[in-house]
């Protein structure tokens, strides 16, 4: 355990003090009543959905739903429109525009770079290592007195494999800012979530998402999982409705339905499987990268002319052959069994047209 961890000493200074905006339904937070605190329109809305009341600021009824699936209180649980929310409002309660540091390890999920740019905060990068591992040694070097954030993903983005354990718990005994460990991915691998080592730890924060697993893209809802102080600070500085009224329904219902993402979550292990011994037969695969996510990340002979291919024959995928140590490779989500075969099929008859064998 991390004993000489201090909240107070790592947030911006006026963040302490800050007083927030007080809405109406901080205020009064019952649901019985006649409600004439929040100027809201008395007649219902335009639509036949009841959306002319402003939703719970702070999502009490889901938060009570995944103190339960997630085996957390409530009070532990912060939840942010996707996960670039608590990205964006943990820099801001953090780092001192042009004077602190964020720490990076590419190759890794790019809004942590974009939120530190915005906010004029300097980005030290850690590079992993040729197997896309933590090389520990070179984030604890680039720590420096005003580093305030360490970013984590595991399983990691565009890579696919979890990070050991070891080297996570190695940074967060070693480092006096936040850990952020991001599991955006967490359902498609058999490893504890950190979330479960939230009391050793008192500088980690995790963050999951409803995008993946779940099947909620569309609802942009993330979670985000800290210290009851942090969390506190979080709702603090945050919109506040950040989580629309449609949102917070839409979820709820599908908080009713987890053998059925389970369901999901089985049936794309299953067709990562067999996609990737699919992949592996084509002699324009180079290497497959070990992958604890929904996708794979695969190294080809020409990745820009197979994308190029691929592109012409509306099948789209992710071309990450920039990116630092992923010459080559471009990124493919598990699709359904259908849409993995016409992809396969296409991937052939590149290959026929363009290698000799």
């Amino acid at each position: 355990m991390n004993n000489t961890f201090d909240l107070k000493k790592i947030l911006r200074p006026h963040i302490l003090t800050l007083a927030p905006y007080s809405s109406a339904r901080d205020e009064y937070t019952g649901h019985v009543g006649i409600f004439l605190d929040a100027n809201e329109n008395p007649y219902g809305s335009v639509t036949e959905a009841d959306y002319n009341r402003y939703p719970d600021p702070y999502q009490a009824e889901i938060k009570q739903k995944l103190t339960v699936i997630k085996q957390v209180n409530a009070d532990r649980i912060f939840l942010g429109n996707g996960s670039d929310e608590p990205i964006d409002l943990l820099t801001r309660a953090t780092c001192t525009p042009g004077s602190d540091h964020v720490i990076i390890m590419p190759p890794t999920y790019g809004m942590y770079e974009v939120s530190a740019s915005i906010h004029d905060v300097r980005i030290d990068k850690a590079s992993l290592t040729t197997d896309f591992q933590i090389d520990v040694d070179a984030v604890l070097n680039a720590v420096k007195e005003n580093t305030k954030i360490i970013w984590i993903c595991s399983p990691n983005n565009p890579t696919g494999n979890n990070m050991q354990d070891s080297a996570i718990e190695t940074i967060l005994n070693s480092f006096n800012g936040l850990v952020v460990v991001d599991e955006a991915y967490i359902d498609f691998t058999d490893k504890p979530s950190w979330v479960s080592r939230l009391d050793e730890f008192p500088n980690l924060v995790v963050l999951q998402t409803f995008s993946k697993a779940w099947g909620l893209a569309g609802l942009r809802v993330g979670m985000c999982f800290a210290s009851v102080e942090l969390v506190r600070i979080l709702n603090k500085i945050k919109p506040p409705y950040n989580i629309n009224l449609p949102a917070q329904q839409a979820l709820l219902a599908g908080l009713e339905h987890i053998a059925a993402k389970d369901n999901m979550v089985a049936d794309i292990l299953e067709e990562r499987e067999v996609l990737e011994t699919s992949l592996l037969d084509l002699p324009i695969v180079v290497k497959i990268n070990p992958s604890d996510a929904n996708f794979l990340l695969v190294q080809f002979e020409d990745a820009k002319a197979v994308m190029d291919y691929l592109i012409n024959e509306t099948i789209i995928v992710r071309d990450r052959s920039r990116v630092h140590l992923c010459q080559g490779c471009l990124r493919i989500t598990v699709g359904t069994n259908k849409e993995n075969e016409v992809l396969i099929d296409s991937l052939k008859k590149y290959q026929q047209k363009n290698v000799t064998v």
